[in-house]
């Protein structure tokens, strides 16, 4: 009889534990749920430039995908160029949640597609790669999720060869009409060559009521031999802005006679003239312009009445004369933005930190929910400087 009762509780508990173990089997199979899909935003094309090839070209983003139970889950970034993946690329694997190019790897992707940017060869110079992202659990590459294909449109802009050409590479302004230059050889206002016999540069200008407002362009720098002062120019037939007079100094100065602020100066050697303007592009940039928005820009607040605007003056170089906003912490973020009046076109802080740029110690991430740039400096005027060149945001 004891024998009996042993096997039936034997029997009984080897009925349990197979019970137990369908149960944990049950519980650890995986199956896709729900939707899977890139979380950032695409822009509608790429130009690309070798000039910028260390720039952060894109970052794709993704929330974590679902396979209805804790497990392990990888990621793939797939490229096609024929766009329906028979060529396709596992270009990178992550565990997390995002995964960066750089603007070189698309110029490799472009060559890849036959584009090229040679006015002389029949090859586009616009076209599309293709790309997806593909989640799978563990080592069980058979179940997966997969986005949508997403394609990325690059343009390689036309090689216009030499460039400009002038008398002088650069000009460059001296004197107390140039606040940011003074006379002295330390920082002197520079003037580019932008076009044949064109020279250009925003500037600040001065006149405190007809003082402190005189200077003088020079064709080297450091040589005071070489400058060119106002009878100069009126002499040889130069139509000048009417904000400029003779300075009637002993040297015959230029005088700046307008209104104190932060304008457009160009000289044109060969049309004879000198103009001033509004602050506006003249440089080779991936943009003509970038947007600030936000409290700490307190001339544009979060709204696209005024925004503030960062002109290309320079090869990948985005400048302007900017007040900062810094109420005891409060009242102090922002954003960058790549097109007027469009939120998705966003550059916040990590965009640029994570892209590799030296941030001046003078922003920090706000840490809210945009996680957009705080100013923690003194509240006041700055010259803002953005180089995509040698990634590095200044301030001056």
């Amino acid at each position: 009889m004891k024998n009996i009762k042993f096997l039936a509780l034997l029997f009984i508990g080897l009925l349990a534990f197979n019970a137990c173990e369908d149960d944990d089997s049950l519980t650890y199979i995986a199956e896709p749920s729900g939707e899977f899909s890139f979380t950032n935003s695409f822009l509608s094309e790429y130009t690309l430039t070798p000039g910028t090839s260390g720039n952060l070209g894109e970052r794709f983003t993704w929330d974590n995908a679902d396979f209805g139970v804790q497990t392990n889950v990888s990621y793939e970034l797939q490229k096609s160029i024929t766009g329906d993946f028979s060529d396709m690329e596992v270009i990178g694997t992550t565990d997390g949640n995002e995964y960066t190019l750089t603007i070189g790897d698309l110029l490799d992707y472009a060559a890849e597609a036959g584009l090229d940017n040679d006015p002389g060869t029949e090859n586009p110079d616009t076209g599309s790669v293709y790309f997806r992202l593909r989640a799978y659990v563990g080592t069980d590459s058979s179940v997966e999720m997969m986005t949508s294909t997403q394609a990325l449109t690059l343009v390689l802009p036309e090689d216009i060869g030499s460039g400009p050409v002038c008398e002088f590479d650069q000009l460059y302004g001296v004197g107390a009409g140039l606040p940011d230059a003074g006379w002295g050889w330390t920082t002197p206002n520079v003037f580019t060559c932008i076009g044949n016999g064109v020279y250009a540069a925003n500037i600040n200008l001065q006149n405190n009521g007809g003082a402190d407002n005189n200077f003088r362009f020079f064709t080297s720098d450091g040589d005071w031999a070489s400058g060119r002062n106002y009878p100069y120019y009126a002499d040889a037939g130069y139509t000048i802005d009417a904000n400029f007079e003779n300075a009637m100094d002993g040297d015959s100065n230029f005088a700046f006679v307008g209104t104190t602020g932060y304008y457009y100066l160009e000289i044109d050697d060969t049309n004879k003239t000198i103009t001033l303007d509004s602050p506006q592009s003249y440089g080779t940039c991936e943009f003509d312009q970038l947007y600030g928005v936000g409290a700490g820009l307190p001339s544009a607040g979060w709204g696209w009445t005024t925004p503030v605007i960062l002109n290309c003056t320079g090869e990948g170089v985005y400048t302007t004369v900017v007040q900062l906003q810094n109420n005891g912490g409060a009242d102090n973020n922002f954003r960058f933005f790549t097109s007027d009046g469009d939120w998705a076109s966003g550059r916040n802080y990590p965009w640029y930190q994570d892209a590799g740029y030296t941030i001046d110690a003078s922003f920090e991430n706000a840490m809210d929910g945009d996680s957009n740039f705080a100013f923690v400096g003194t509240t006041g005027t700055y010259f803002l400087t953005i180089d995509d060149n040698n990634l590095v945001i200044t301030l001056e």
